[in-house]
C-alpha cells in the first residue's frame, strides 16, 4: 500500500473509533485532529521497533534492506499523516 494511501487509513481507523465512541468527541474535527496524533504515535512505534529490529538481530544484508525500506516507507506515512 502507497505510503498516502496507508496514511488516509489509519487516521480513519482511529477516527472512526473515536467517533463512534460515546463521548463528548463527537465533532468531527476533534476527532480528526486526535486521530492523526494517534496514527503518528503508532507509526513512532513502528519506525522504533524497526530500528531495534536493525540494531539487535544479527541479519543478512537482504533482510536489513527490506527493514531499511520498511522504515522509509513508515517515515513517508509519517509525512503523509501530517499532510492530512
Amino acid at each position: 500500500m502507497k505510503a498516502k494511501e496507508k496514511a488516509i487509513q489509519l487516521v480513519d481507523n482511529y477516527r472512526m473509533l473515536l467517533m463512534n465512541e460515546d463521548t463528548d468527541c463527537g465533532n468531527e474535527i476533534l476527532c480528526t485532529m486526535i486521530a492523526k496524533q494517534c496514527a503518528l504515535i503508532a507509526v513512532d512505534e513502528i519506525t522504533t521497533a524497526l530500528t531495534i529490529s536493525t540494531g539487535h538481530l544479527l541479519i543478512n544484508k537482504l533482510d536489513e534492506n527490506e527493514l531499511v525500506k520498511d522504515f522509509n516507507h513508515w517515515n513517508e506515512v509519517k509525512t503523509e499523516i501530517e499532510k492530512l
